[in-house]
């Protein structure tokens, strides 16, 4: 089954090089998802997630091995062994999809030698692979959530792997084991922290996706020069990952967000040039929250009438509306002093007139107090300054 996922990942292109193909084949990933949930559909109860077991589950061994991101934690706290029927919940950890993170690994671009720090232990999979291909002395990985990194401690350690393991924010890294020549998050954040770039070596790099509370992804890879700035571009493909709990967006209750939607019915209509259909293109909903870095969206309905899509920004208490017309388009609405659907609607339109470029265009730059990204040159230059708290 090892030597299967490895070819199947070689015709995909994520795994290129000998010695990783080698980690994938040595590293057992059953003994890193015993249990996880599987997406289902239930008549009558819509989307919920079943749990499948070791123990229970004839197909469990081949799901295991299949090139799949596997959820193995709902809602903070449940785990599949503590239910038996299929559950709702919001997915807080998981066992990404074993391409994801060969391609991952591939980009890191290690060499012998080399000290890793990884943001996110997991199930461990990921650990255990770096471990194959380096060495247990040259891993450190730490974790948040304690049961997590218990359960994945004790999977590395049955597959006969030996790194440094820590539970703790890994926003803060692990300075006591630094400097690393390669940081490596399987989460995402809002922006780099300035932990990862002093304990990063001169010429080291920084390999995270980010994102932010309008959903947007984008895998960096940055080097950190040895003035402890760290500049780089975004890599090809559509890759994701949950965000970094501190960097989760702030709680929006019903009634914060009744109140504000309540501010737009003395505002002004006008037709939109931008809808909230951009955000289907991968790019656009980057460029989207690229605009308003601080806004959350969520949609709702008055009874017998459309969907609205609602962008509400908290801390400057600004919202905007875009309501579907009948005939087709949206209108906007906006309150407070921050125009939201203005700036993302500048945002798109600069973004259109320079071709519409792919992510893999874009670059980022950040000293760990200033975060800047960027895409085009000269006067077809786009740049936005991204909030570090």
């Amino acid at each position: 089954m090892r030597r299967s996922l490895a070819d199947e990942l070689e015709g995909t292109g994520d795994l290129r090089s000998p010695r990783w193909r080698r980690a994938v084949e040595r590293v057992p990933r059953h003994l890193f998802v015993p249990a996880f949930f599987q997406a289902t559909d239930v008549p009558g109860r819509g989307a919920l997630w079943a749990p499948v077991t070791d123990r229970q589950h004839d197909e469990w061994l081949e799901l295991a091995y299949c090139n799949k991101t596997w959820v193995t934690q709902l809602d903070g706290h449940v785990t599949p062994h503590d239910v038996a029927e299929p559950v709702q919940g919001d997915p807080t950890s998981s066992s990404t999809l074993p391409g994801l993170v060969v391609r991952m690994l591939e980009a890191l671009d290690v060499t012998d030698g080399m000290d890793v720090l990884e943001i996110g232990t997991g199930t461990g999979y990921s650990t255990a692979l770096m471990c194959d291909r380096l060495g247990d002395e040259h891993v450190t990985s730490i974790e948040v959530d304690a049961g997590v990194a218990a359960n994945a401690a004790a999977a590395v350690r049955a597959a006969g792997y030996a790194p440094r393991l820590m539970v703790g924010d890994g926003l803060g890294g692990v300075p006591e084991h630094a400097p690393y020549d390669r940081i490596i998050a399987t989460c995402s954040v809002r922006h780099i922290p300035q932990s990862w770039l002093t304990q990063a070596r001169p010429g080291g790099r920084i390999l995270v996706t980010m994102s932010g509370w309008l959903h947007g992804h984008g895998l960096a890879s940055l080097t950190v020069g040895e003035d402890g700035v760290a500049e780089g571009r975004f890599l090809p493909g559509t890759i994701s990952f949950m965000i970094a709990r501190p960097h989760a967006a702030p709680p929006l209750s019903n009634e914060q967000a009744s109140e504000m939607i309540a501010s737009l019915a003395d505002a002004d209509p006008r037709p939109a040039t931008v809808g909230p259909d951009i955000r289907q293109d991968w790019t656009g909903a980057f460029v989207v929250q690229l605009a308003v870095p601080d806004a959350q969206r969520l949609t709702r309905r008055v009874v017998g009438g459309p969907w609205v899509d609602y962008y509400i920004d908290t801390r400057s208490g600004s919202i905007a509306s875009l309501t579907p017309e009948p005939g087709g388009g949206w209108t906007v609405r906006q309150s407070g002093p921050v125009p939201l659907w203005d700036r993302v609607e500048d945002s798109i339109g600069q973004w259109r007139q320079i071709g519409s470029p792919p992510l893999e265009r874009f670059r980022i730059r950040t000293d760990g107090r200033v975060q800047t990204v960027w895409v085009g040159t000269g006067d077809a230059r786009l740049t936005w300054h991204l909030p570090v708290q």
